[in-house]
């Protein structure tokens, strides 16, 4: 049974597409249910994020199971499998395992070392848990992985100063503003994970006042009273876009809140004065051709990436120890994964073993009966030895060869001919 990931991520795969196969939370119910229910996959676990769709299973045959991602995938983007060809990520075994756990570290983010990332890796496997698509190996896989992010953030220094998506949004706006948000009025849409971070980010930026909007008015009301902001109706949005500088904006909804015909409208009620936006949703809540408006200037993801890319030196010196830490994590997972692969072959071998050891020493107890103490001891001590012995080379190279198919072959051939059951 091999770990295998197919998917696509920023760094590989256009905007327009990225934001196509998104899988919201409230789809992931379905979305695991499908990929579970396909013939070539066994265990699954999807992880979507602003960043990457990634599907990571486990499976038996792997160009199959490719193939079944695969059209998961373009089934999702209504996208034709050779549009999606050249930005596929795939990765098996220890490669895969490696993937998930610098995911887990932040050392696959737009913003190296970024924190939302971890929360993400984890919540993609409560989802997959909770749908019952995770079984053991790929639980053993996250739950390492959420170690090592853990480990990768407390040991080194990849994870200081502005590690987060929504850190990185405030700063990207305050940048394109002169290098500060003082004195300006912002309005966040979403009061998810990320625009929380948004929020919270803004409440040391020195901002005039916070606005918040949310589809769930008690949501954006608890986040605005945090920061000491407002809370407004997501039908109001129009009105209040005629009076801010700043529109921060991330929420999970399948189409964009704001398009050209919303906007246009309210500009003229600006009074020439001009209105930043900056959009971190995937798929983007506004829609592209409003970046033609005059006065207006939209942001996304992939301006975020390049200015995520300046400033990153002190943060960069730290991938090396990160890197190490990954390596050494990855071969203490496939060691253990190793060691869990062999062990009910080898118990049981040596339970056969033990057993018709036993079996002799009772048939020839009459026998054995005028036998002192010490000399039932000696053979005792023998037959242990010669079974140890005898079993010691069949246990090496089982384990030894554990996790390959080789190893499938030689723990199959050991079954049937010492008829044993695990």
């Amino acid at each position: 049974m091999s770990v295998i990931v197919v998917g696509l991520n920023h760094r590989t795969t256009p905007l327009e597409l990225l934001e196509r196969v998104t899988v919201p939370a409230a789809g992931l119910p379905k979305a695991l249910a499908d990929l579970h229910s396909r013939a070539d996959l066994d265990e699954a676990v999807i992880l979507s994020t602003c960043m990457r769709t990634e599907v990571y299973a486990t499976a038996d045959r792997f160009h199959p199971a490719v193939q079944a991602v695969r059209n998961f995938l373009c089934e999702r983007s209504f996208t034709a499998p050779e549009d999606v060809g050249d930005h596929l990520t795939v990765l098996f075994e220890d490669a895969a395992v490696a993937h998930l756990f610098a995911v887990a570290a932040g050392l696959d983010s737009a913003v190296l070392g970024e924190s939302e990332v971890l929360a993400q890796v984890r919540g993609a496997w409560d989802a997959a848990r909770a749908e019952g698509t995770a079984g053991p190996v790929l639980s053993g896989v996250f739950r390492h992985a959420v170690e090592v992010g853990k480990r990768a953030r407390s040991e080194t220094a990849i994870a200081r100063g502005t590690t987060s998506i929504s850190q990185a949004a405030v700063a990207l706006a305050a940048d394109r503003l002169g290098g500060s948000l003082e004195g300006r009025r912002v309005l966040v849409l979403g009061a998810g994970d990320m625009g929380e971070g948004m929020t919270v980010a803004l409440a040391g930026a020195g901002v005039a006042e916070v606005l918040v909007a949310n589809r769930t008015p008690t949501r954006a009301s608890s986040l605005a009273d945090r920061v000491g902001g407002r809370a407004i109706d997501v039908a109001s949005l129009p009105s209040a876009l005629e009076s801010v500088d700043v529109l921060l904006t991330s929420t999970g909804a399948p189409s964009p809140l704001l398009t050209v015909d919303d906007l246009a409208p309210v500009l003229p009620r600006r009074s020439g004065r001009p209105l930043l936006i900056v959009d971190v949703a995937v798929p983007r809540d506004v829609e592209p051709a409003v970046r033609s408006l005059d006065g207006v200037t939209v942001l996304d993801l992939d301006d975020l990436k390049a200015f995520a890319r300046s400033g990153l030196e002190e943060r960069r010196r730290e991938v090396a120890r990160v890197q190490g830490i990954i390596e050494d994590e990855v071969a203490e997972y496939l060691g253990e994964a190793t060691a869990r692969q062999a062990a009910p072959t080898v118990a049981a071998l040596r339970a056969r073993a033990e057993a018709v050891r036993a079996a002799e020493l009772a048939r020839f107890a009459g026998k054995l009966a005028e036998l002192s103490p010490r000399e039932r001891e000696a053979v005792e001590a023998l037959t242990h030895g010669i079974v140890a012995k005898l079993l010691h080379e069949p246990t090496v190279r089982l384990k030894d060869a554990a996790g390959t198919p080789r190893g499938e072959r030689l723990a199959d051939s050991l079954r049937a001919l010492f008829d044993l059951s695990e």
